[in-house]
């Protein structure tokens, strides 16, 4: 079984930073924790930032230039500093495989509890 853990979530003001950890705890197969997601009540999954193997860094428009996504390898961890918060980012935050921004989040088989995030005005 595959465990995906994330922290580093909190309350925090309009403007202030925020660091996200996700260790991936693997006990049987390979998974690489390469992306981060988001999801808020009553909508969908959606992808905010994700790292490939080769380094290159995809962000969703909304958080470009102002999240920052980076992964460490031997501990197969993924980090998303976050800076400049806003209440829109408000959001419970999932870490999981990035196969690129095209691939249906939904296919992504296994899911953590994530980590909430909220952003108060």
């Amino acid at each position: 079984q595959v465990q995906l853990v994330e922290s580093g979530g909190s309350l925090v003001q309009a403007g202030g930073s925020l660091r996200l950890s996700c260790v991936a705890s693997e006990t049987i197969g390979s998974v690489e924790v390469r992306g981060w997601y988001r999801q808020t009540p009553g909508n969908q999954r959606e992808m905010v930032a994700g790292i490939t193997s080769d380094g290159r860094a995809d962000y969703v428009e909304s958080v470009k230039g102002r999240f920052t996504i980076s992964r460490d390898n031997a501990k197969n961890a993924v980090y998303l500093e976050m800076s400049d918060l806003r209440p829109e980012d408000t959001a419970v935050y999932h870490c999981n495989q990035y196969y690129g921004m095209e691939y249906p989040i939904w296919r992504y088989p296994r899911w953590g509890p994530g980590t909430r995030v909220t952003v108060s005005s």
